[in-house]
């Protein structure tokens, strides 16, 4: 607990983000928490924040659309979670080159924005193969993000379906991350008690998130957040292969 006001410091930011743009909580508080500590450790610390705020997220009257559309990736999210869990608690330089280099592959993407759109065809056949992939990447590094954010991003979505969307598939990922954390051994007595402490910070922070959405342009808050994101990553990916 000696990390604990870093900690409350950095889900405040994090939920901050969230709120603004509907993403960026994993990404933040386990990018900036594995400088510090190892990225199980991380990952671990996030399940109470990252459960409280994408239930909020992913409310709405879209959700039973969205789960008849999605359910397939979402359901492929746990096996490849489980399978990619291993990596994430072994620690050590892989776990941290492994955290790193998705955070650099996440932010180029969101950096680059390429215009993407799946026919339905598409769709159907890349649900079950990108969940899998997301969930081997989330088992992996803990982050949530990649392939699934650009692969919803390229199914047409109104603005706040995405949204929603986002917190759905956030939400079957931070549940399957959990689960195989726990599977692991690496959900402690020590590690839940900072990530309920860490739940207050979080949600103060989407609130006012939330609230800024409107007064700070998103683009220009966006790519801030990718640059920022960019940075971590490669300091994060430099640390595992040096």
């Amino acid at each position: 607990m000696d990390n604990l006001p870093l900690i409350l410091l950095v889900f405040l930011v994090a939920g901050l983000a969230k709120g603004i743009i509907g993403l960026g909580l994993p990404t933040i508080s386990i990018g900036l928490l594995a400088l510090v500590m190892p990225p199980a450790e991380a990952a671990s610390l996030l399940l109470l924040p990252s459960l409280a705020t994408n239930i909020m997220q992913c409310a709405g009257p879209a959700l039973r659309p969205l789960l008849r559309r999605l359910w397939p990736m979402l359901l492929a999210l746990v096996p490849g979670c489980f399978v990619g869990i291993g990596l994430l608690t072994a620690g050590g330089p892989a776990a941290l080159g492994l955290l790193g280099g998705a955070l650099v592959a996440y932010a180029a993407w969101g950096l680059a924005a390429p215009p993407l759109q799946l026919s339905p065809r598409a769709e159907q056949l890349g649900a079950v193969p990108v969940g899998l992939m997301g969930g081997l990447i989330t088992g992996a590094t803990g982050v949530f993000v990649m392939p699934v954010v650009p692969w919803l991003g390229a199914l047409g979505l109104a603005r706040d379906a995405l949204v929603q969307a986002l917190g759905l598939a956030f939400l079957a990922a931070t549940l399957a991350l959990g689960a195989a954390l726990a599977w692991a051994g690496s959900v402690t007595p020590a590690t839940s008690l900072a990530s309920l402490l860490a739940l207050p910070p979080a949600l103060i922070g989407m609130a006012v998130g939330t609230r800024l959405r409107g007064r700070i342009p998103p683009a220009l808050f966006r790519r801030l957040f990718f640059l920022a994101l960019l940075g971590i990553g490669a300091q994060l990916a430099w640390r595992g292969i040096s």
